[in-house]
């Protein structure tokens, strides 16, 4: 039935109905559709029943049967009343099949503190025209619940406080027109849950505190439209919770404290509007959360004080919109936001994580692992393929930045290189130049580890001198002095070579031919003496001439002339270095 129109008409007609089951009544209701423009869009016959003959048939204990019928202001309501019960007296049905109905009412559709004793309850098709909805305090029993296709007109539409039983729950394919839809305390029992295809239009929509218990529920390709959409507090269970592709609409929504428990959340492809987005204290137990590819808008998104410490969280090419996302003080298993665009502010100041996964990100701005007032704890950080242009808010040793990113064990060296350079140009960014050189040099021991190990070399002398060649720049260019970041480190190396070559001239002039003479008239040195000096001015390219070597010391000496001449220039490429940030 058309579910777009502006108004329509009820006519009574003394012609006997017949249903698709074979059912029978004594008067058709003839009920006619219009447009803005009083224009016939379409009409449809319905059986009609008078709400007086419900009224017996509930008194009977009878299943209630409304399929293809118009109902005129159907209300449990005014049959306590009738019947003097109390207001909140709950009325017990044997079952209701209202399929392909038409509701109507002046007042309220009133189901409200009813009990299914026995059989389904179906509602598929049917459509509640005009006045509020009440289901308020329903009691469903045990078998399932339908509502799939049904169209909701009305203004206000209320499951609160209703109990599903586990046979399940229908809404596929339903449409609710602009008003409140409230199912705050609704419990769903252990069945499955279905919204898939929901049309919530505008107005708030709330499950507050609902219990959705160990059923699968899916929201997915739902679509809600301007309006709060509020999961305040609701827990979920074991089933798998599905909003893929859903349309959150422009509205706050709100799944702040909500508890996904063992369930398996899936928020892929999701969209959502330009209203402010919480997951504040929301928690799982055990399972996984993704939003894969979902669009966050334009709203502020606060993930803070989440509490999945053994949860994987995964937002995978999701798009974070222009405002800032705030992970602040939450606790996940793993983390990922690999291959997202990160435009605005990020607060990754977690209270704890096992993996944190920012690999193939495109930074723009500011990525905050800095801590504040409590330690930011993270095992392992995987900044791979990372393309920052922004700069990252870290600490090296209070972020234990070296081992974040050695404990990774699904990544080369080479990529590990690759993230310690960018940590370097991130340092450069906010002025930690100290954390830049620790960056430098964990980034040229990745990089020339690489080479030597990754490098696929079949013949043996070509591995022998790749060996020789790696083994000569760890010690001329790491360890004398971290690649050129410490020039007291080069400045104690040039003290040890000094000191070695020293003690070589002494070691060769009793092994060897090997000594040091005088060229002048000078007092006679002793050997320890002449090797020290000679040493000296030797290891500083001096050449004052009143000492010179004989036999082996020859080759010595320009040996350490040229060590002496690479140190000084190594120790001035340092200190210009430090002096000139």
């Amino acid at each position: 039935m058309v579910s777009g129109y502006y108004s329509f008409k009820a006519n009574i007609v003394d012609k006997i109905f017949y249903t698709e089951e074979g059912n029978k009544f004594p008067q058709t209701a003839i009920i006619t559709l219009y447009d803005k423009n009083d224009k016939v869009i379409t009409s449809h016959d319905f059986g009609y029943i008078d709400t007086i003959e419900i009224y017996n048939q509930i008194d009977k204990n009878e299943q209630l049967n409304f399929d293809y019928c118009y109902i005129k202001n159907f209300s449990i309501t005014t049959y306590r009343r009738l019947r003097l019960l109390d207001k909140k007296e709950y009325v017990s049905i044997k079952g209701i099949s209202a399929k392909s109905a038409f509701f109507d009412s002046n007042f309220n559709i009133d189901f409200s503190f009813i009990k299914i004793t026995d059989g389904d309850v179906n509602f598929s098709n049917t459509h509640f025209a005009e006045g509020e909805l009440n289901f308020n305090n329903t009691h469903f029993g045990s078998s399932k619940t339908d509502f799939s296709y049904a169209v909701f007109r009305n203004d206000k539409v209320d499951f609160s406080n209703t109990i599903f039983g586990d046979g399940g729950l229908i809404f596929k394919n339903s449409i609710f027109h602009n008003g409140t839809k409230d199912f705050q305390y609704a419990d769903f029992g252990n069945g499955d849950i279905i919204f898939t295809n929901t049309e919530f239009s505008k107005g708030d929509v709330s499950f507050i505190n609902t219990n959705f218990n160990e059923g699968n529920v899916s929201f997915k390709i739902a679509r809600f439209g301007e309006g709060n959409i509020i999961f305040h507090f609701a827990k979920f269970g074991k089933g798998q919770i599905s909003f893929e592709r859903t349309e959150f609409g422009d509205g706050k929504t709100d799944f702040r404290t909500v508890e996904f428990n063992e369930g398996k959340a899936n928020f892929n492809r999701a969209n959502f509007g330009k209203g402010e987005i919480s997951f504040e204290a929301s928690s799982s137990k055990q399972g996984k959360i993704t939003f894969k590819r979902t669009n966050f808008g334009k709203g502020s998104i606060n993930f803070e004080l989440v509490e999945c410490e053994n949860t994987d969280v995964i937002f995978d090419k999701a798009t974070f919109g222009y405002n800032d996302v705030s992970f602040y003080n939450s606790k996940f298993n793993l983390l990922s936001l690999k291959s997202c665009h990160l435009d605005n502010y990020l607060d990754l100041r977690v209270n704890k994580c096992n993996t944190l996964i920012l690999s193939d990100t495109i930074a723009r701005d500011i990525i905050d692992l800095k801590p504040y007032d409590f330690k930011v704890n993270i095992n392992t950080l995987d900044l791979t393929g990372m393309r920052l242009l922004g700069c990252i808010y870290i600490d090296w040793f209070d972020n234990e930045v070296k081992q974040i990113i050695y404990r990774q064990t699904k990544t080369s060296l080479k990529e590990k290189a690759d993230q310690f350079r960018t940590l370097k140009e991130s340092f450069n960014k906010t002025g930690q130049y100290n954390d830049e050189d620790r960056s430098y040099v964990e980034f040229k021991r990745c990089e020339a580890k690489s080479k030597l190990l990754e490098t696929d070399d079949k013949s043996k002398v070509h591995k022998i001198k790749r060996y020789i060649k790696y083994w000569i720049q760890w010690l001329t260019f790491d360890q004398a002095g971290y690649y050129a970041t410490d020039p007291l480190r080069v400045l104690m190396a040039m003290v040890g070579v000094y000191i070695i070559f020293s003690l070589l001239f002494i070691v060769i002039f009793f092994i060897g031919d090997a000594n040091i003479l005088s060229a002048t008239s000078a007092p006679a040195l002793t050997l320890v003496e002449r090797s020290f000096y000679h040493s000296a001015i030797t290891f500083l390219t001096i050449g004052y001439g009143d000492y010179y070597p004989v036999g082996w010391s020859r080759v010595l000496s320009p040996i350490e002339g040229f060590a002496g001449m690479f140190l000084m220039s190594y120790f001035t490429v340092a200190l210009v270095r430090k002096i000139l940030r």
